[in-house]
């Protein structure tokens, strides 16, 4: 019968509890030591973000570097950091590096991003929420910067929860747009972009204030666009209240330009106790640039009542700090508000073929060019707008001539009775110079 092994018995010596019990004691002093270590970590990022004035910068270079652009902020207001993170700072420049020219500056900005934005610092560019008090953007550094700008796909941020703008203002050479406000619902590059937008364009003594409803089809280089609304051009002398429809396509990669363009209006010449209503249709290439608003070649119909003529035109315009008017077409006849033509003008059905000049400042009180035919008579003149559509409102036969300059040639002409042929009529205004002293 085999015998059994005796079992072996481990027996722990007293050195050896000791030992077991000091490496237990060492691993609780390194854990604690590790706590204390990432809590006072965690205190110092803590109180770092805590201090806009660290946070603040780290957010604007974040989105100077994104879009090659140095921004910075004189004051820091406000800051939140529980739930969505949000800041507010003032006194913001935006300016392409290296130019003393800014591209954007305001007195207040609210920028409000999630955490996940933060994190990927710069390759995710959405925002919850954006305000601009006060900002001022200047078109011509921004074109400068854009030129610049890398070749490729232009990077749009996402906006979820709107952008606000009050008290705005855009600069060109000659022209501004003043007390701008402006509120889009959302923004994102592949959704349409929604606008409501009220402020006044000004360039010398033309004001315009406008509220529109602007839609644009997609944020990029080429967008339908829309913009339904009102708009008041006005001058010291006469206003003209416009209801407007505008249609085309938006296109920003080389230069800011809407090409198709298509405008329906409606609109009241308004000047003292005059009011003469008329619509306006017009189509062609426009395009913005810093110092000029530019439609060339420009169709035109004018369907007007009153002193207002109905014609068919083509030509174009530039809007700078004077304003250039050319336009060729015909009026379909003469109309009845107008004095009468003697005949044999006034008996004859032909149409009208006119040519209408102007250069001069934007309230059009600078004097226009007309040269009008109507079978074998020609009319070349010059006169100041308002002045003839005055006369013509007030017309009566003590003064028979329009305050105009200019020659009418004609084969024959009926007048009281006599027929004069070969008929030369010199028209002279004293108000009016000459053509000599206009250029």
């Amino acid at each position: 019968m085999a015998k059994k092994k005796p079992s072996s018995v481990e027996t722990l010596s007293p050195s050896d509890d000791a030992n077991r019990g000091s490496t237990r004691r060492r691993r609780w002093k390194i854990a604690l030591l590790t706590l204390f270590a990432l809590s006072l970590l965690a205190a110092l990022i803590a109180r770092w973000l805590l201090r806009p004035e660290y946070l603040a910068p780290a957010i604007l270079d974040l989105a100077g570097d994104t879009l090659g652009l140095e921004i910075t902020a004189t004051g820091v207001g406000e800051y939140r950091l529980r739930g969505t993170p949000q800041l507010i700072v003032r006194n913001v420049t935006a300016r392409e590096k290296g130019s003393n020219k800014p591209v954007l500056t305001a007195e207040r900005i609210l920028i409000s991003v999630p955490w996940s934005t933060l994190r990927a610092r710069g390759r995710d560019l959405t925002a919850t929420r954006l305000e601009l008090d006060a900002p001022v953007f200047d078109i011509a550094a921004f074109q400068a910067w854009q030129a610049k700008r890398p070749p490729g796909e232009t990077r749009i941020p996402t906006v979820t929860n709107g952008l606000r703008i009050v008290r705005g203002r855009v600069i060109g050479t000659d022209w501004t747009i003043e007390a701008l406000d402006g509120e889009i619902p959302s923004l994102s590059a592949d959704k349409p972009l929604r606008a409501q937008l009220q402020g006044r364009y000004q360039a010398a003594t033309l004001r315009a204030p406008f509220d529109i409803a602007l839609t644009l089809n997609k944020l990029g280089q080429a967008s339908g666009i829309g913009v339904v609304g009102e708009i008041a051009p006005e001058t010291a002398e006469w206003r003209l209240p416009t209801r407007i429809h505008l249609s085309g396509q938006l296109h920003t990669q080389d230069a800011l330009r809407i090409d198709p363009l298509r405008v329906g209006a409606s609109a009241r010449y308004i000047a003292g106790d005059q009011s003469h209503p008329f619509a306006l249709g017009i189509a062609g290439p426009l395009a913005f640039e810093s110092s000029a608003v530019i439609l060339r070649p420009a169709a035109l119909a004018l369907r007007g009542e009153g002193a207002i003529p109905t014609l068919d035109a083509v030509g174009g315009f530039s809007l700078a700090e004077d304003l250039q008017l050319a336009l060729s077409g015909q009026l379909r006849e003469w109309p009845q508000a107008w004095p009468a033509l003697p005949p044999p003008l006034g008996q004859s059905q032909a149409p009208l073929p006119f040519a209408l000049g102007y250069v001069g400042k934007v309230d059009l009180s600078a004097i226009a060019t007309l040269q009008l035919e109507r079978d074998d008579t020609r009319f070349d003149g010059r006169f100041r707008l308002f002045d003839v559509l005055a006369w013509t409102d007030a017309f009566d036969n003590s003064v028979p001539l329009p305050p105009l300059s200019g020659r009418l040639t004609t084969p024959h002409l009926e007048v009281s009775g006599a027929v004069l042929r070969g008929v030369e009529v010199e028209m002279e205004d004293p108000t009016i110079p000459t053509e000599a002293a206009i250029q």
